[in-house]
């Protein structure tokens, strides 16, 4: 079972690792869901945890808000992730959104191209999809090769175990095309019964291995 530290920056990566973490998300701004790290950060994480072969997903998001990008935002995020790629990140985590509550396909297709052989993470955006749209999601982020979405199953603020009926949903339709990444919520405390519940063999959050 994978528990993907999700890490604000370098700093709280070693103990992580040392608690058990066995994949890096790595952000900077978690206050506002998680922004791009600069590129030192993302060196000397890759270069710490690739030495105990835990991978690092590397956050393309230039701002928090919305996730409906103009074309500036997504040059931005384009050249963001070949720099992250150059650098050694194993993998990107991203989302982009239409203003009418459908993925962004075009800005998608550049990124996913653009991400070759990496592994590529949709990020929490999918939550603001609705439930309709969010199987259809699944159909095409598994047509387009994208390894996980990583979901709460629910509004933000909710707990975990209350969205639990609405993961199974979700896992079950992905039918194992793309993995469900549970996340936003599970801590050490929680972290087995959430895995058991669920039948997952990934989760995700800031306090997933203890503070």
């Amino acid at each position: 079972m994978i528990k993907e530290f999700c890490a604000e920056n370098f700093t709280n990566i070693p103990t992580a690792i040392r608690n058990g973490a066995g994949r890096i998300e790595l952000c900077d701004n978690l206050a506002v869901g998680g922004t791009t790290p600069s590129t030192g950060v993302i060196e000397e994480v890759v270069a710490y945890a690739g030495e105990k072969s835990i991978p690092v997903m590397t956050i393309i998001r230039p701002r928090g808000g919305d996730f409906v990008y103009n074309d500036i935002e997504l040059k931005i995020m384009h050249t963001d992730l070949i720099e992250a790629k150059k650098i050694g990140t194993d993998g990107v985590v991203i989302g982009c959104l239409t203003n009418d509550g459908w993925l962004d396909e075009e800005a998608l297709e550049l990124l996913i191209e653009t991400a070759e052989g990496l592994q590529i993470t949709f990020h929490m955006a999918f939550d603001v999809l609705n439930k309709e749209n969010q199987l259809k999601a699944i159909d095409w982020l598994a047509e387009h090769d994208v390894h996980r979405i990583l979901t709460h199953g629910g509004p933000s603020g909710t707990a975990i175990e209350a969205n639990f009926d609405h993961l199974k949903e979700l896992i079950n339709y992905a039918n194992d095309r793309i993995t469900i990444l549970p996340g936003g919520g599970i801590t050490d405390k929680n972290v087995k019964s959430v895995v058991m519940a669920l039948q997952v063999d990934e989760v995700h959050g800031t306090k997933i291995v203890g503070e």
